[in-house]
Parts: structure tokens; sequence; C-alpha cells
């Protein structure tokens, strides 16, 4: 059984590797970001409660699973379940040349072109995260990689 939690800054890399291990070890894949926010405009969090429970039913529901996102407050309910954890601690420049380089995601948003509207904000909240000290920093970031006691991976490049 496998059960694996990655995260790390936005374009880092984190739903390219888990789709990757979901395909080298059949894992199921719980993308944070599909939990994390109610449904509505302007977005809104979804409260911490209920989407803690969102999380617990996909791991009790799943045998071997990859969870991925960069909500710290979000990771430590799956962390508490996992046999491994990879941070994904690229730079900045990396991350935001990855932003540039996205496909469309259409599970969070309804055209390409709407995901590049969002592009310059994107790229914005990526370049504060060595400064941030909410649930998305780097400071939570590195905290949840070296309170882990399992197996545990720091990778700063794609390089795989």
């Amino acid at each position: 059984m496998k059960k694996i939690v990655i995260f790390g800054n936005s374009g880092s890399g984190k739903s390219t590797l888990a789709k990757q291990l979901c395909e080298k070890y059949g894992l199921a894949h719980l993308d944070l970001d599909l939990i994390a926010w109610l449904p509505q405009t302007p977005p809104a969090r979804k409260p911490l409660l209920q989407a803690s429970v969102d999380i617990e039913d996909f791991i009790n529901e799943k045998d071997s699973w990859v969870i991925e996102g960069c909500y710290s407050d979000l990771l430590q309910v799956a962390i508490r379940h996992a046999c491994e954890v990879v941070f994904l601690n690229l730079s900045i420049e990396d991350c935001i040349a990855n932003a540039k380089q996205r496909p469309w995601e259409p599970h969070k948003y309804e055209s390409k072109a709407a995901q590049d509207n969002n592009l310059s904000m994107l790229i914005d909240w990526i370049a504060q995260y060595e400064t941030r000290q909410d649930t998305f920093s780097l400071l939570t970031h590195q905290s949840l990689f070296d309170e882990f006691n399992g197996k545990k991976t720091l990778l700063c490049s794609n390089e795989r």
C-alpha cells in the first residue's frame, strides 16, 4: 500500500508528479484544490472541518493513494495517514516558469482563457511563497516536512 502526500508552492509540479505516481502504481488521486474551496464567486475557503471530512472520506475509501496540494491545514489531516511525503521545494523562478507552461486544467477552469486570465495573480502568489506566513507558505511546508517521521523526499527541481 502506498499513501503519499505531495506538497509545495503553486507551480512546483505537485499535480504532474501525482499523476505520474498514479499511473505507475495505480493510486487514487486527490487534488486538494477540489475540496478546499466552496463552489461560489468570489471564491471562499470551505470550512476546515468540512474539508477535513472530505479528506477522511477519501482516505477511508481508498487503500492506496496520493494526495497533493499547498494547504498545510488540509495536508495535516492527510499526513497523519501517509507512509511517505514529497516536498517539492523548487525555486520561485522555476515555479513561475512551470505556471506559464501549465496546460489547461478543466477541473479548475471553464476554459483555457479563464485559466490564462488568472495567470498574473498566480505569478504574484507564487512570488510571495518565501515571505508569506499563512497555510500556503514555505514556512508551513518546511515545518510539515521536518515533523514527518516516515519516508520523506525533498525535491528542488522537476528533474526526476
